[in-house]
């Protein structure tokens, strides 16, 4: 008897799930981007909402809740109810990085959420300014060793991609740089142009005009392949430095135990404009890795990226606070 009311209770719940999966959505939908208007994460939860909206016939909310690195919006995400009706735009800082600098950390960036798909990526062109004596990695790493802690490097803050790609960097490189935060890659390009800094890595699409008109020198990139917006700038690891690389992405996820038939739907809506040549197109003039990649291998690489950074952080030393 008790088999059959296990078998039973498992069948409700399967219609349940399956009766709401049809009747979804019914009302607006939000998607809450940790960050303020206008960046990649925001930039691409739009595009999300625009997709949703016109696969639904529901309206689709953005709601930017900045603060703390990502974490406050993104926590939001993680307390949300798990019915497909909260949606997080994705983005590694507060999610894979976050939990090797924050001791008190309200969310789980594996467990806590539901990845659906992975929207893009987009790698970054290591620069500096054309009076540092340097034509390429081997060079500028050359330099830095002969004179450690002396090269300043600049990031959009402690806890970033950008801070933790350049520690990768430098830890995979064995040299010591000296950071300058910033309040994000707006300022410090200011900076580089003006030569107040040596060293930066620019998403390749920001970098790119300045690096045509010789007001910054390309040393890399660190995409895994090189870029055809600087198809002559040759990736990191072809310069010697194996096994280096680092992005930035967005995504779209969900809180953790939102019915899967839900996050199946939404995959299917986003994921099928991103076959499209023309919306490939789009988002690679801009110097975005189009991906489309479903809720197992979104979470796999997810998990991948927590790791790597988490032997980013031991080896740099840097202490979650």
């Amino acid at each position: 008897m008790k088999l059959v009311a296990r078998i039973a209770g498992a069948l409700c719940a399967l219609a349940a799930a399956l009766a709401h999966a049809q009747a979804y959505p019914s009302k607006p939908i939000r998607i809450i981007v940790p960050f303020a208007p206008g960046g990649p994460t925001d930039t691409h939860s739009r595009w999300a909402a625009q997709q949703l909206n016109a696969a639904f016939g529901q309206a689709v909310v953005v709601d930017n809740r900045g603060g703390a690195g990502g974490v406050i919006g993104t926590e939001a995400v993680a307390k949300a109810a798990p019915d497909g009706y909260t949606l997080l735009g994705g983005n590694p800082g507060p999610l894979t990085i976050a939990p090797s600098v924050r001791k008190q950390l309200a969310y789980d960036g594996i467990r806590d959420f539901a990845p659906i798909t992975l929207i893009a990526r987009s790698a970054s062109c290591m620069c500096a300014h054309p009076s540092v004596p340097a034509k390429g990695i081997k060079e500028f790493v050359a330099l830095a060793k002969a004179n450690p802690g002396k090269i300043n490097y600049a990031t959009p803050g402690v806890g970033t991609v950008g801070h933790f790609a350049i520690e990768s960097f430098a830890a995979l490189a064995g040299i010591k740089m000296t950071m300058v935060p910033y309040k994000g890659a707006a300022l410090y390009i200011v900076d580089l142009i003006a030569g107040n800094i040596d060293f930066a890595q620019i998403q390749i699409f920001q970098a790119a005009p300045y690096v045509r008109g010789g007001k910054m020198r390309a040393l890399g990139v660190t995409a895994v392949v090189r870029s055809p917006l600087l198809p002559d700038v040759p990736t990191a690891a072809e310069q010697g430095l194996q096994g280096f690389s680092s992005y930035n992405w967005n995504g779209i996820l969900a809180p953790t135990g939102t019915p899967r038939a839900v996050i199946d739907r939404i995959h299917a809506v986003l994921s099928k404009p991103l076959t499209d040549p023309a919306t490939r197109g789009q988002m690679e003039a801009l110097g975005y890795e189009v991906s489309g990649d479903g809720p197992a291998e979104y979470a796999a690489f997810i998990k991948a990226e927590t790791g790597k950074w988490a032997k980013v952080a031991k080896a740099a030393g840097i202490q979650p606070e």
